[in-house]
């Protein structure tokens, strides 16, 4: 989502080059370096989510996927929650299941559980 005039006051005015540059440093997309070796990713996303577009985790896993050094980074997994917002579940026993997923994916990429 593209900064408003309201927000240049805390972030600086992207139509400025000084500013411009600064962003374009943290920005994600614009640093993810051909060849390099990424660990394991999972992107998460909801489709409902009024800051984070559901598209820019997509874009970003597309983009790693594309540059990464496939044979020396992991895996990059983008799962997008067609009924979340910006917090994810709402309901107890669904956030619990989330949750249950995100633990699933760090202990199998740590080798902690059998991926079989």
């Amino acid at each position: 989502i593209p900064l408003t005039v309201g927000e240049w006051e805390e972030w600086g005015n992207p139509n400025e080059e000084y500013f411009f540059e600064y962003m374009k440093g943290y920005s994600p997309m614009n640093n993810v370096r051909g060849g390099g070796a990424y660990p394991s990713m999972l992107l998460t996303g909801g489709l409902h989510d009024p800051r984070v577009q559901y598209w820019e985790p997509a874009k970003f896993a597309a983009e790693l996927r594309h540059k990464q050094d496939q044979s020396t980074s992991g895996p990059v997994c983008l799962k997008i929650d067609m009924t979340a917002g910006h917090f994810s579940a709402s309901d107890r026993y669904k956030y619990l299941k989330e949750l249950a997923f995100d633990y699933a994916f760090l202990l199998g990429q740590l080798g902690v559980v059998d991926s079989k």
